[in-house]
């Protein structure tokens, strides 16, 4: 495999994860969603099924508290 390959590929995942949030849950959620069997929208399907996770140093309280105010705690750079 040549560079530009590899550097394609690496660009493929970063689009495409491989992990289980994107390869199970997000499908699974998608289907709950839409089966008709349910009013609970996707993200809130989402949310229980990978919960995003509570930095260190933080409580959920503190999560809660910079949501309400429109921060994601989560969010990097």
């Amino acid at each position: 495999m040549g560079r530009a390959e590899f550097e394609a590929w690496i660009e493929f995942y970063k689009q495409n994860p491989f992990d289980d949030l994107h390869r199970f849950h997000r499908p699974a959620a998608l289907i709950a969603a839409r089966s008709g069997q349910s009013a609970v929208e996707i993200g809130e399907l989402m949310d229980w099924l990978a919960p995003e996770p509570v930095p260190d140093g933080l409580t959920a309280a503190d999560v809660a508290t910079m949501k309400a105010f429109g921060i994601n705690p989560n969010r990097r750079g």
